[in-house]
């Protein structure tokens, strides 16, 4: 029984320094090499011997410092719990965007039926004083024609009438949330009322592809992406850039993620200048590789989906960039193909002001896209709506209206080129 509470008392030992060292005092007794239990530990209780000083030094050495950071597998796990649960804020963005358009589709379409059925209104009223002057030198007949005619469209207006009234959402001052006082409802929520209760668990009026989806943005923030201009040349031309940080004093960095080379790290990594370490280089001998822009194109950066390993940064919901080195232990252990890995050479940035002053001159579309849309390079599925081979026209189409007539108009060089 005693080596097990020795081993107890050493661990708890160890905890308390481990707390003193993270607290205020504590680093300051570390700094300074004052021990703050000196006073204490001499009148208190004996002092061990060496030999069993240094066996509490050999068991709290071997357990190790208190690593603040998650381990490789619930990096992973905690990226599919949010798949698996839709906490991804910028899908819940993007399904109210393409709502408001869709909105406001039916608002234009509905403007234009009012337009018509006013101009119908006037051709009536013209149609119907000319029928009446023409009907002072007609026949009956043509009255009886008239008659029924108009027998007719009042018919065919009251079943169009019926097919929105039967639904009870205007009748005598309801609308849909409109229920009964005192019965139960569909909402069980305590903390939501009916209106809320039908916004969160309705099937949505507009369907959103989670594959597929990006939207304009009007303000730069990390994991945006940035999509050239059309007429924009040299190394941007026709280029989608993934927004790393942005900071209004600090400046901006980001990537271009869609200029891939024509061959894998091994080969790209031998053949131009770079510092990136062997071991590296043959694990990810056939991971694929990309121009990620003029500044310092001796480095190489990781662009994945894996998860947030240590090492890495999450750019966005399902977007990371970092922790080669912890992704090398994964691909050693088949947890993960190089090709799930884009390694980009090089990158962009921007002093503070640049980028801003970029943006309202025209240089770039802000946006905000699907993570399968960022990771296309790195291994991320294509659909057959998908173009595989020109990300900055596949972009712009799903942004819609103005910017899909760009596409259309712009498009066919396509992502893999030789840069100038």
């Amino acid at each position: 029984m005693a080596p097990y509470m020795n081993r107890y008392l050493s661990f708890l030992l160890f905890l308390a320094d481990e707390s003193a060292a993270f607290s205020p005092g504590g680093q300051s007794a570390r700094r300074t090499g004052v021990n703050l239990d000196a006073d204490t530990s001499s009148t208190c209780r004996p002092r061990p011997p060496s030999s069993t000083r240094q066996r509490q030094s050999a068991r709290t050495t071997s357990i190790g410092p208190l690593h603040l950071s998650k381990n490789n597998d619930r990096a992973r796990m905690e990226k599919s719990w949010e798949n698996m649960m839709g906490e991804d804020w910028r899908e819940f963005r993007a399904h109210l965007v393409a709502r408001e358009h869709a909105e406001e589709e039916m608002a234009s379409s509905g403007n234009s039926k009012v337009k018509q059925r006013q101009s119908s209104k006037e051709d009536g009223v013209g149609k119907f004083i000319t029928g009446a002057i023409s009907s002072i030198f007609s026949k009956g007949e043509k009255r009886d024609e008239s008659t029924e005619d108009s027998a007719v469209a009042t018919e065919a207006k009251a079943k169009e009438d019926s097919t929105d009234i039967f639904d009870g959402h205007a009748v005598g001052g309801a609308t849909k949330f409109s229920t009964i006082e005192g019965f139960s409802t569909t909402c069980d929520d305590p903390f939501m009322d009916e209106e809320e209760c039908h916004i969160i668990y309705d099937e949505p009026d507009v369907k959103l592809d989670k594959h597929r989806w990006a939207h304009p943005l009007f303000h730069v923030e990390p994991g945006c992406i940035l999509v050239a201009n059309e007429k924009l040349g040299g190394v941007f031309h026709q280029t989608v850039v993934l927004i790393i940080d942005h900071n209004e004093n600090t400046g901006s960095t980001g990537m271009v993620i869609n200029r891939p080379f024509p061959g894998q790290l091994i080969k790209i990594a031998s053949d131009t200048e770079s510092n990136i370490d062997l071991s590296l280089k043959m694990a990810f001998s056939k991971a694929p590789v990309a121009y990620g822009g003029p500044v310092m194109q001796d480095q190489f950066s990781t662009l994945h989906g894996f998860g947030e390993v240590m090492g890495s940064k999450k750019v966005c919901p399902g977007v990371y960039v970092g922790g080669s080195s912890q992704l090398m232990q994964e691909v050693r252990r088949n947890n993960l193909h190089p090709a799930e890995v884009l390694f980009v050479k090089g990158h962009a940035a921007w002093v503070p002001g640049q980028l801003t002053r970029e943006i309202e001159k025209g240089v770039w579309y802000i946006a905000a896209a699907s993570a399968d849309l960022i990771l296309r390079y790195a291994g991320a599925p294509v659909s057959k709506e998908d173009n595989p081979s020109d990300l900055w026209a596949d972009i712009l189409s799903c942004m819609g209206d103005k910017f899909e007539n760009i596409a259309v108009a712009h498009s066919g060089r396509g992502d893999e080129r030789m840069l100038p």
